[in-house]
């Protein structure tokens, strides 16, 4: 869009997310090329947007700023200057049998809560796991058992993981935890337990410290849409994308609608996609083959809700989070946003962000804010964590299609539509996390629009789906190969693929997909 507010062809970027801004940044910092940037919410960032009520900033899941990616790093400095980030520690612990236990799991801090005698059954069953090893360790509980033992695995592993995947763990495909706790055992915990403290950066879980925006990560992207659009870049909030117009084998428009139903087209020479990919497949005009279509529609989303609470100060704790393994409570892990940073929250008080693992249209989701604050409220109690009159007020958070779902489909699905938009639409450039369809960190999806804008600016052949930033994690990179239970090569790191007919046939992931 000119100055004068004409329509010109030119490049158009879906979503104001990481992914989103970063092709819109690079391609106007470094290649002196405008786009018009459109979003569909009223907020920058994303996933990793920072969401504000009364004052209190929340982060959706707790967003690290650690990477191995040089470009990535240098781009957070570019865009933020030093003095807007904290190096934080990181520190997390595991709730189970009314004790919290240091994470990663610390020699000295076990035996104390396990008790000498249940120290030593711990040492003794991994050592039986050790010398009689599970037969199948392709499954999530194959895999830990053999690392941990069994009475490790029942005690820190079965009940988090069932609730964040909502299925049995020996369903589950071990990828998640060999990408999440790579080159760690009981052996590797208590070696780095005994040593001198240092910044395990070699393992993702030890990570010690990271880079934090002092007002929360939405903060990097609100000061992002700022810089691009002092270089002349449109952004245009409250824009859904409804109609992604193609003829002779090339995207020529974007149809953008506000929420009072007056629609924009935007003539387009290029398309950076962040929107769901899904969702993209399904705006094409005219629409796109059958095949295609079905696979978009088959295509199904995890879904994030966090109850944000407010409480003294003093009932806080000085975790990042706190991973929940009771039974008794749904709740699946707790933030506390003044250990994040203290610019979050009020003088005196702090906000503790209780975690929910759910599918858009469960019973949790579904549930109305009131009568979440209340179950928040009452599952603190439950864990001894704060006492349930403590608690001022309460906000609830929910972040529809916040992580794309695996099931045993998605990679066909993935395949289809990319072999669609390649043959009818190559100009349209699917990025980020949604925009992919591909379990991944922000900065793998900064990456693949740093490398799309290249793509574009100097006719460069970057495949951005062979990305892979999780292996720049680690010395050791996984292995790919071509078992069905495995995640797609390129994910960003290897997704957990679960089958559908793990969960009853009313769940969300076996409904039809609604449009949205």
């Amino acid at each position: 869009m000119g100055t004068d507010g004409a329509l010109s062809p030119g490049i158009v970027v879906i979503g104001a997310g990481p992914a989103g801004l970063t092709a819109a940044y690079e391609l106007a910092v470094r290649h002196g090329i405008t786009s018009t940037v459109l979003e569909a919410d009223s907020v920058v960032g994303g996933i990793s947007r920072t969401v504000e009520r009364d004052g209190w900033r929340f982060d959706i899941g707790g967003h690290r700023f650690f990477t191995k990616v040089r470009e990535v790093e240098a781009f957070w400095h570019r865009v933020l200057p030093d003095e807007d980030f904290m190096l934080r520690p990181r520190m997390s612990r595991i709730y189970y049998d009314g004790r919290y236990y240091d994470y990663p799991l610390k020699a000295s801090n076990a035996l104390k809560n396990l008790g000498i005698w249940e120290a030593f059954l711990c040492v003794m069953s991994y050592v039986w796991a050790r010398i009689r090893p599970p037969k199948d360790q392709e499954t999530l509980e194959g895999w830990i058992v053999a690392r941990f033992g069994w009475r490790l695995y029942r005690h820190f592993f079965k009940t988090y993981n069932e609730k964040l995947w909502g299925v049995p763990v020996h369903k589950l495909p071990a990828d998640f935890a060999a990408q999440r706790i790579k080159n760690l055992s009981l052996f590797n915990a208590v070696v780095n337990a005994l040593l001198p403290s240092r910044n395990q950066k070699h393992i993702t879980s030890l990570i010690e410290e990271f880079q934090y925006p002092k007002h929360g990560p939405g903060m990097m992207w609100e000061r992002c849409r700022d810089l691009v659009e002092a270089r002349g870049v449109t952004v245009v909030m409250n824009a859904r994308v409804v109609g992604i117009r193609h003829e002779d084998g090339r995207a020529v428009s974007v149809v953008a609608e506000t929420a009072h139903g007056a629609r924009t087209e935007y003539p387009c020479t290029h398309v950076i996609s962040s929107m769901p990919i899904s969702q993209l497949l399904k705006a094409v005009d005219p629409p796109a083959a059958d095949i295609a279509v079905r696979a978009a529609g088959d295509l199904r989303y995890r879904d994030f809700l966090t109850v944000a609470l407010v409480v003294p100060e003093s009932a806080g704790f000085p975790d990042n989070w706190i991973y929940i393994h009771a039974p008794q409570v749904k709740v699946g892990r707790i933030q506390n946003f003044g250990s994040w940073s203290p610019h979050l929250v009020k003088d005196g008080r702090t906000c503790l962000g209780l975690e929910y693992f759910v599918f858009e249209g469960d019973e949790t989701w579904n549930k109305p804010d009131e009568e979440l604050i209340e179950q928040g409220r009452r599952e603190l109690g439950i864990l001894g964590l704060v006492d349930p009159a403590e608690v001022e007020t309460g906000y609830v958070v929910r972040m529809p299609k916040a992580y794309p779902f695996y099931d045993e489909h998605y990679r066909a699905n993935v395949a289809r539509i990319v072999d669609w938009l390649g043959e009818h639409a190559p100009n349209v450039h699917p990025v980020g996390r949604n925009g992919m369809h591909r379990y991944n960190n922000q900065d793998h999806s900064m990456y693949t629009a740093m490398l799309t804008a290249e793509n574009i600016a100097l006719g460069t052949h970057h495949d951005v789906w062979s990305v892979n930033v999780e292996e720049e994690y680690h010395e050791e990179t996984s292995k790919q190969d071509d078992n069905p239970r495995r995640g797609t090569p390129g994910t960003g790191r290897d997704a957990p693929v679960i089958p559908r007919h793990h969960y009853d046939e009313n769940h969300p992931v076996n409904r039809p997909a609604t449009t949205p």
